[in-house]
């Protein structure tokens, strides 16, 4: 299956995606670790099924360090032993914050009190617009059928650039 439209080589397209990069550019500021952004990123990639992110954030982590055993696990992070505390806690928010209409409360008060234990005010301010920004991603990626399989770690920022 082909792209339906190229985000890239449409005028108005491309001056919605530098301003969505740009907010994007707060939370990759922020203090909140770039292995969780990386590491969220992926997890609400996964379960929206968009083969672009999922493709951009597991190449952009290994090449910020990121082992592939870790990257390799994210889908299953419940059932592994290489996620921190406060990681477990980002990829809960991320699979609640991401799944809304599977739960009739969103975001539960336990998967909250475990972000607010392991992040500050800053960096929970990062994570949830960072779920939201994700979220976004995947939808625009997959309505118009943006496939994974091309992209090389900077790519995005260059396109923007």
């Amino acid at each position: 299956m082909d792209a339906r439209f190229d985000m890239f080589a449409n005028e108005t397209a491309v001056k919605f995606a530098k301003r969505f990069a740009n907010a994007g550019l707060v939370i990759h500021q922020s203090s909140l670790p770039r292995s969780t952004q990386e590491l969220v990123s992926l997890r609400a990639s996964q379960i929206n099924g968009c083969g672009w992110c999922i493709d951009m954030h597991t190449k952009e982590a290994a090449a910020a360090g990121e082992t592939a055993v870790r990257l390799h696990l994210v889908a299953a992070w419940r059932e592994s032993t290489v996620f921190s505390e406060a990681e477990q806690a980002a990829l809960a928010l991320a699979e609640e914050g991401t799944r809304l209409a599977d739960a009739h409360e969103g975001v539960s008060d336990e998967t909250w009190a475990a972000v607010r234990k392991h992040y500050d005010d800053d960096q929970i301010a990062a994570l949830v617009a960072l779920v939201a920004l994700i979220n976004a991603a995947n939808r625009l990626a997959v309505i118009v059928h943006q496939r994974g399989g091309s992209y090389e770690p900077g790519m995005f920022a260059a396109a923007l650039g």
